[in-house]
């Protein structure tokens, strides 16, 4: 037990030196942000443990030698009075302030061999904060709504989208800039109108027909394709996606038979056994020792098997309004199969297989119309189009 407790203490040891040279290396490398964080979550566990001290140093420096080069970088930007580099300035005030604020709730931070509390000189940078929000709010709006009204494909209002919800996550109601990101919204995405073209010279069954044309089951959740199965006038398209449906065929309805023989011995009582003197023979406890007796049986067994297939194929096609051409194409094909067995029996049932002895219970079943067969084949369509939807990219 001593020495299980020893190897359990070396190794936390071991684990714990380990730690404070990952995070003096951190240091030693310019990795401050690393240092920092590693050593505030040591102090946050427990800011007392005697093997917590280093990472009190460690969190000292790293503070120290990360605010002063923060603070330099930013000075040498705000010297440089670049507007691309407001985003830089503001998020290096935030991350600053971000540090202090973890770091407070440590306080006060005691070195027991050097017996002194750690220095953290905190400087507030709420104004700046304040000054670079409203900065970068002014650029970031200017050049998204610049983007936004010169704006010459989709993917020109895609990022001015991303540049009004940046805008509004750091600076919520900054002017108009909700109004424009859905404007922004609405001009960069791609509509697609769908439809089912039946090539096939059959039928289509019209619930197939209104399955596949079903978005709301596909489970998409594309923020800038659109599908619409029904058109809206008001919408002016980019593309159409044909579901195109060139063969569908469904076999004749069949039913086949097969014979087996089987023969197994089975039980059939038992005698007594006997010695070479024809006396029956006992156990140690006096009972007569009984001998299983076996025969063999033979059943006659006829299996039926009704079978019917159908078979759906065609293509999912692209076509750009813009060109009139065709960009995509996809091979689509299903099949459904229906089988079903049942059996009879002429002789002793114990000489069948346990596989056939179920079949024994059922009997011949309708067989499904050709149109619940071309809709079941249809069924696994919408799975392969799904498919198709999830990997197209149209920009």
């Amino acid at each position: 037990m001593k020495k299980i407790l020893l190897f359990i203490g070396i190794s936390m040891l071991l684990i714990g030196c380990g730690g404070v040279k990952k995070t003096q290396k951190a240091l030693n490398t310019g990795d401050y942000n690393n240092a920092i964080n590693t050593s505030i979550q040591r102090l946050t566990e427990n800011k007392t443990k005697k093997g917590n001290q280093q990472y009190i140093l460690l969190l000292e420096e790293a503070y120290k030698k990360n605010t002063e080069r923060e603070v330099q970088h930013v000075a040498f930007m705000e010297k440089g009075g670049n507007e691309s580099d407001y985003e830089a300035i503001f998020k290096t005030y935030t991350t600053l302030r971000s540090i202090q604020e973890r770091i407070k709730p440590l306080l006060p931070l005691r070195l027991t061999e050097e017996n002194r509390e750690a220095t953290f000189e905190f400087n507030n940078y709420e104004n700046d904060i304040i000054d670079y929000k409203e900065d970068l709010s002014e650029y970031l709006f200017d050049n998204a709504e610049e983007l936004l009204t010169h704006a010459v494909t989709k993917q020109d209002y895609r990022k001015a989208y991303d540049d009004f919800v940046y805008l509004e996550e750091i600076n919520p109601g900054f002017e108009d800039t909700r109004e424009k990101m859905e404007e922004a919204l609405g001009k960069g995405i791609d509509y697609v109108s769908v439809e089912v073209v039946n090539n096939s010279q059959q039928i289509i069954p019209v619930r197939l027909s209104e399955d596949l044309l079903n978005f709301n089951t596909y489970g998409l959740d594309e923020q800038w394709v659109k599908y619409h199965t029904n058109h809206l006038k008001n919408i002016q398209y980019d593309y159409t996606m044909q579901i195109l449906l060139e063969n569908i065929s469904v076999s004749p309805e069949q039913l086949s038979e097969k014979q087996v023989i089987r023969e197994k011995q089975v039980k059939d009582g038992f005698k007594y056994a006997k010695d070479m003197n024809g006396n029956v023979v006992k156990d140690s406890l006096g009972n007569k020792i009984k001998i299983d007796k076996f025969k063999t049986v033979r059943c006659n067994f006829e299996q039926f098997i009704q079978t019917k297939s159908a078979l759906v194929a065609g293509q999912v096609q692209f076509f750009d309004l813009r060109t009139k051409q065709q960009i995509d194409g996809y091979p689509l094909s299903s099949e459904f199969i229906f089988e079903h067995s049942y059996g009879t029996a002429n002789g002793d049932k114990r000489a069948l297989d346990d596989n056939l002895l179920p079949l024994l219970n059922l009997s011949v079943v309708p067989f499904p119309t050709n149109e619940q067969m071309v809709y079941d084949a249809g069924e696994d369509l919408k799975e392969r189009i799904k498919n198709i939807l999830i990997r197209k990219r149209f920009n």
